[in-house]
């Protein structure tokens, strides 16, 4: 066991945590912070992506103890507030970026990072940057309008459609 101690969404945590202990587990079971998820454990599916340190990981391939002194966020820390939604969330709720709702923590995750990196990305640029997430239900489409709207762009009919 070592103590590990982080700030997630702005708060700051520290536990015990076992050597092997994954990010997404301590995220989820010992915080409680359930937004995150497990798709397939293998880095494969994006549905764990978090930010450290500003940057998006896929915490099911990060130890809890790697994110020791790291500022972590969540979904659950996207909004602004209780009663707000993230510019990204509405905006994936407004086109329909989602249904299952499974991979959508991810890929917000994911987007929010390349807004961060690329405020103004184009239709190729989103494909590209989301690759690593995977949706079984959207076509991913909507999702692509969602990010390109949280933009501030204009959503235009896309070129797979």
């Amino acid at each position: 066991m070592a103590q590990v101690s982080m700030t997630v969404n702005g708060k700051a945590v520290a536990r015990d945590v076992e050597a092997r202990r994954l990010l997404v587990e301590y995220l989820r079971q010992d915080l409680e912070l359930t937004g995150t998820h497990v798709g397939c454990d293998t880095s494969q599916c994006g549905a764990c992506v978090v930010h450290v340190n500003g940057k998006a990981v896929k915490s099911c391939t990060m130890l809890a103890a790697e994110a020791e002194g790291a500022q972590v966020t969540t979904i659950e820390g996207m909004a602004p507030s209780g009663d707000d939604l993230h510019r990204l969330q509405a905006a994936f709720n407004e086109h329909h970026g989602l249904q299952c709702g499974f991979c959508t923590p991810g890929m917000i995750m994911s987007a929010a990072a390349l807004l961060a990196e690329n405020p103004k990305p184009t239709e190729a640029e989103v494909r590209h940057y989301l690759e690593g997430n995977i949706c079984r239900c959207t076509g991913y489409h909507n999702i692509v309008k969602a990010v390109l709207a949280a933009s501030g762009q204009d959503v235009p009919a896309l070129a797979a459609e």
